[in-house]
């Protein structure tokens, strides 16, 4: 899964995230995949829509590395962007792992374009969330019944790695798992 890989973070911008129901969490969940993201060398791209109206995507840009990307929307899907889906399509990935704001929104869009697409996607529940927590919900199910499978940042984390001989099981498991372990899990938009 890891090598056809790519982590999509959708809109973590300055002047949504501070409005959003379980908008920390979903940031926490986003930030801690980006890095085992980072360690397994997956690519981590990131969306930020009409930016000059909701602020850039800073929290999230100390991501960025050689193998990341920040693309500029003003539709709600970012497949919509043709720059990105030309770089979508040019990258060879063809499983996206997504979190994002609003879950209802432009997460939502951005999914249903994808799976519409032929793309496998993976939204992290604990990665996502709205201003309220019944649109995420929705948006959530909606995701879902379009075929993306829903799944939490611990579940990619260990499907990236897939095996406990992996060469970087060691590094990923003492600095993100062992713990993370401990942190109780809900899930914004699924009732938790």
């Amino acid at each position: 899964m890891a090598r056809r890989s790519l982590l999509l973070l959708i809109d973590f911008q300055t002047r949504l995230m501070p409005v959003l129901s379980g908008g920390t969490e979903a940031i926490n969940s986003a930030v801690w995949l980006g890095r085992i993201a980072e360690t397994l060398e997956i690519p981590v791209w990131l969306t930020e829509h009409c930016p000059d109206k909701l602020g850039e995507g800073a929290p999230l840009t100390h991501m960025l590395s050689k193998r990341s990307r920040c693309f500029t929307k003003r539709s709600f899907s970012a497949f919509e962007a043709s720059d990105f889906r030309e770089a979508l399509v040019a990258s060879g990935c063809d499983q996206l792992v997504i979190c994002g704001a609003e879950a209802h929104i432009c997460v939502m869009q951005t999914v249903l374009s994808l799976c519409e697409a032929g793309y496998r996607v993976a939204l992290v529940a604990d990665g996502v969330a709205s201003r309220r927590p019944r649109e995420a919900a929705l948006g959530v199910a909606r995701c879902e019944a379009a075929g993306a499978s829903i799944v939490s940042a611990e579940m990619v984390a260990y499907e990236w790695l897939g095996r406990a001989d992996h060469a970087m099981f060691g590094e990923i498991h003492r600095h993100y798992l062992k713990p993370r372990a401990g942190e109780p899990l809900t899930f914004p938009g699924l009732g938790g």
